[in-house]
């Protein structure tokens, strides 16, 4: 990084900021699912319906606002995307019902579909190749960055603000608007593309590699639910099971953010060492071991430590993902086909909050049962997955290649 020019630096941070925000918006719900459940009177399991629609409408805004990336530049779109997801988080502060609060997720979901595949690709074509595992790994670290922040904010504004002060809160990304008006460029690469007049039309692409496509977002869906699935409902866990304060609860948060940012740089820039394939198979693999302690042990100590490992493992995993899914599609696909294929195993995995609640209340309210049978069958089925990819460790994607 210290060899980047000040202006790849400054997209290097807009990208990691956008995602970063994006996130902190998302994980302020599922802090609060209980007290919201509370306040409407309905159950967590018809509160994390919410969680569900937000993920599966995310295709939408991938698709949307890929497109209209491919057509009229990264820079201009990504503010548009920042300032959408911003106003809906502002406005669920106000919501009068459970329905008004559910629709305002839905539409905030779509604006924050495009933000991960628009950011990245400005990211990864702007960079220089020889960083581009060590830049991904920094831009997937946004994702538990942003969840570090809603942990603070939880531990330190919620007894005074409440769950609708943590939604006024969540306007706060569009500060970064001006920071990324002034100091972020256009992508070279699309600025190439558009002076060679390239074609950006995605169905004749989708044709063309429909096998690519469909192996894709069946791998996107496994990695989905391993996120997801070790995370959304981590907080209910440690409240509802454990009957931890939220003090204990964001404690326990911010280690295992921490964690899971240290395992996304550390398993990128691995992956430029031994190829992206085996970075992300043995960061799957590793999160097995940990599944007794992060799900079963008693006590804030022990259940800390294996979130922190559970969580380095899983974030280690996703690391790999942006420069990996962007080194295998088609060059002028970038900023709408990794993210869509990225959203659509959102849409697969979008039911993972109600299903896991369900499996929990099912069984006394035991979360950990719940998220170890996903956590540990989709580590198994992405370490298998991954290893009938194809390898493009190395790949120059900064010119415009064939």
């Amino acid at each position: 990084m210290l060899d980047w020019t000040s202006t790849q630096r400054n997209v290097a941070f807009a990208s990691f900021a956008s995602w970063m925000l994006d996130a902190f918006d998302f994980f302020i719900l599922v802090f609060v699912l209980s007290d919201i459940a509370a306040n409407f009177h309905v159950g967590v399991a018809e509160v994390s319906l919410a969680i569900m629609l937000t993920l599966a409408v995310r295709p939408i805004g991938a698709l949307l606002f890929g497109r209209l990336a491919e057509t009229y530049g990264r820079r201009p779109i990504l503010m548009s995307n920042i300032l959408l997801f911003s106003l809906f988080e502002l406005l669920s502060a106000w919501s009068p019902t459970l329905t008004t609060f559910l629709i305002l997720r839905v539409i905030y979901g779509i604006a924050m579909g495009g933000v991960w595949g628009v950011a990245s690709s400005l990211a990864m074509e702007t960079i220089p190749d020889r960083s581009r595992g060590l830049m991904s790994g920094i831009f997937q670290a946004g994702y538990p960055a942003g969840y570090l922040l809603a942990s603070i904010i939880f531990g330190l504004c919620y007894a005074s603000v409440g769950w609708r002060g943590m939604f006024l809160i969540g306007a706060m990304p569009v500060l970064l608007l001006p920071f990324i008006w002034f100091k972020v460029p256009e992508s070279p690469v699309w600025l190439a593309a558009r002076a060679q007049k390239e074609s950006v039309a995605l169905l004749p692409v989708v044709r063309k590699h429909w096998k690519l496509c469909l192996y894709l977002v069946g791998l996107m869906a496994c990695f989905n639910f391993f996120s997801h699935g070790t995370q959304d409902l981590y907080p209910t866990f440690l409240k509802v099971q454990h009957g931890f304060d939220p003090h204990t609860v964001s404690l326990i948060a911010i280690a295992y953010n921490i964690a899971a940012m240290m395992g996304g740089v550390f398993f990128g820039s691995l992956s430029e060492k031994i190829g992206r394939k085996k970075a992300i198979i043995i960061a799957a693999l590793l999160a097995l071991p940990v599944l007794p302690l992060w799900a079963f042990s008693s006590g804030s100590f022990t259940i800390g430590l294996g979130a922190f490992l559970m969580q380095f493992m899983v974030q280690g995993a996703w690391g790999v993902v942006p420069t990996w899914l962007t080194e295998l599609v088609p060059a002028n696909t970038r900023a709408i086909l990794p993210g869509f294929v990225y959203q659509l195993g959102n849409l697969i995995a979008s039911v993972n909050a109600t299903l896991q609640s369900g499996i929990a209340e099912a069984h006394g309210n035991n979360y950990g049962l719940a998220m170890a049978i996903v956590a540990g069958t989709v580590a198994v089925l992405i370490a298998v997955i991954v290893a009938f990819g194809r390898e493009t460790q190395g790949k120059v994607i900064t010119r415009q290649e064939n």
